[in-house]
């Protein structure tokens, strides 16, 4: 079983850097602009891109989102990965570790606080195991375990539904999966962090998770990597896997859309932005829609794989176009971003603009 998602991961990989698989819907992030100023009153010096997550303190606001693991390709883009975070001071969430729990000798492609001993690091398994049948299921001692043998400062647990039922093979009983979230949160000693995968949280679903005792969420929305689509490239070409796939790549809740809407139904809990995000200026109207820390994961997949030094000068790209956006909106620090985001235009406009009216 271990080897059989060994391979899965390797080929999700191939594919990711390979082929076309990025969503047909958008971020959102197109239907707002943060408003210039003229006159910033300050120098470029003086921006402080400082962020506070789950008590840790970052240099930016930037989590290396989830990717990869369970092989020895995957183990060399992590350990690139965990150094640029360490050299930057981000943050960084590892890819699932299914693979190290069901086979102890796999967690070690997961292991990467040699290079990052100081970085805000996060665990990372898929929450429909929490009520797999039989030997499949986890318990608190499985998140335990894939938490303790990285030396992770917290857990993300991932929802999939979508990619789930479009895998052969997938666990798509979902049945019970709430409960066994509550349960984890009152259970494990580290914060609990609950992701889509892509296709966005809605306000309701994040409203139950926050009852669940969660720490932090991931709105993860529907604009960059379509693991639908991902799955439709695994399947072959003209088979029923292929045409069952192909109409997800619009599926899925923007990822403006969805950071706002849970935003307004969780005003006091962190909240990461994910989906789509590739530039400092999307980081910055991120933050100033809501967002705590804003993930990036698709964008820097080839930075990685080219090595560490290719990633760490993507990474500070991203970081000094934040710092600029900051400092041309005259926002001193990542609070004074909040209320500087203005619509382009309305939904309706945003509609006819995109051609669905």
């Amino acid at each position: 079983m271990a080897e059989k998602h060994a391979q899965r991961k390797t080929e999700h990989l191939q594919i990711c850097l390979r082929e076309e698989v990025r969503s047909a819907v958008r971020t959102g992030l197109e239907r707002y602009r943060l408003e210039h100023q003229a006159l910033p009153e300050m120098a470029l010096a003086d921006i402080d891109t400082g962020a506070e997550f789950l008590g840790r303190r970052l240099r930016a606001p930037l989590l290396v989102s989830s990717m990869t693991g369970g092989t020895p390709e995957a183990h060399a883009i992590n350990l690139r990965l965990a150094t640029a975070a360490q050299t930057l001071g981000l943050a960084m969430g590892l890819g699932s570790q299914r693979a190290g729990i069901e086979n102890p000798a796999l967690m070690d492609t997961f292991r990467v606080r040699s290079v990052a001993p100081d970085i805000a690091l996060c665990a990372n398994l898929g929450a429909v195991q929490l009520v797999a049948k039989g030997q499949l299921a986890y318990g608190v001692d499985e998140c335990r375990r894939a938490v303790e043998s990285v030396g992770a400062d917290a857990l993300i647990l991932h929802l999939n539904p979508l990619q789930e039922a479009l895998q052969a093979g997938g666990n798509t009983d979902f049945s019970g999966v709430l409960a066994a979230i509550t349960r984890l949160c009152g259970a494990l000693n580290v914060p609990v962090i609950v992701k889509e995968v892509g296709w966005g949280l809605s306000a309701a679903v994040a409203h139950q998770l926050v009852q669940a005792g969660v720490a932090a969420l991931d709105v993860a929305g529907a604009g960059g990597t379509s693991w639908s689509e991902v799955e439709r490239r695994r399947a072959v070409a003209g088979t029923d896997a292929d045409d069952l796939a192909a109409p997800f790549v619009s599926w899925g809740i923007p990822t403006a859309e969805a950071l706002c809407a849970v935003r307004a139904a969780c005003p006091t809990l962190p909240l990461v932005a994910s989906g789509g995000i590739r530039n400092g200026v999307e980081v910055a109207l991120s933050v100033g829609l809501g967002a705590d820390l804003v993930g990036m994961a698709g964008a820097l997949l080839q930075p990685a794989v080219e090595g560490a030094e290719s990633l760490t000068r993507s990474l500070q790209v991203v970081v000094e176009q934040l710092r600029i956006a900051m400092f041309c909106s005259g926002a001193r620090t990542l609070s004074d971003l909040r209320g500087r985001v203005r619509a382009r235009y309305s939904h309706q406009e945003a509609l006819r603009a995109e051609g669905d009216l």
